[in-house]
């Protein structure tokens, strides 16, 4: 015959263990949401970081015009004499 007793802190320790499994099951959703959350954050940084490298080189063209390619404006100097004569 089998000398078999049964352990006292079983049914305490496998309940211990399910609510452990259960909020580890929690937490990775919860990791999985916040990835996702992270991963919509990311894309819609990168769009706007596009749209304002964009805003920048129009912003650097407008004022800071190509040397080669553009005439040089009127002088200043030239306008105010003779609009004082």
């Amino acid at each position: 015959m089998l000398n078999w007793r049964r352990d006292p802190d079983y049914e305490r320790r496998m309940n211990a263990l399910a609510i452990r499994i259960q909020q580890t099951r929690n937490e990775t959703e919860q990791i999985k949401n916040d990835t996702e959350q992270l991963r919509q954050e990311t894309a819609q940084l990168r769009r706007q970081n596009a749209k304002g490298r964009q805003l920048l080189a129009s912003i650097d063209a407008l004022c800071f015009p190509d040397v080669s390619s553009s005439t040089l404006p009127p002088s200043i100097a030239n306008d105010s004499a003779s609009s004082s004569v």
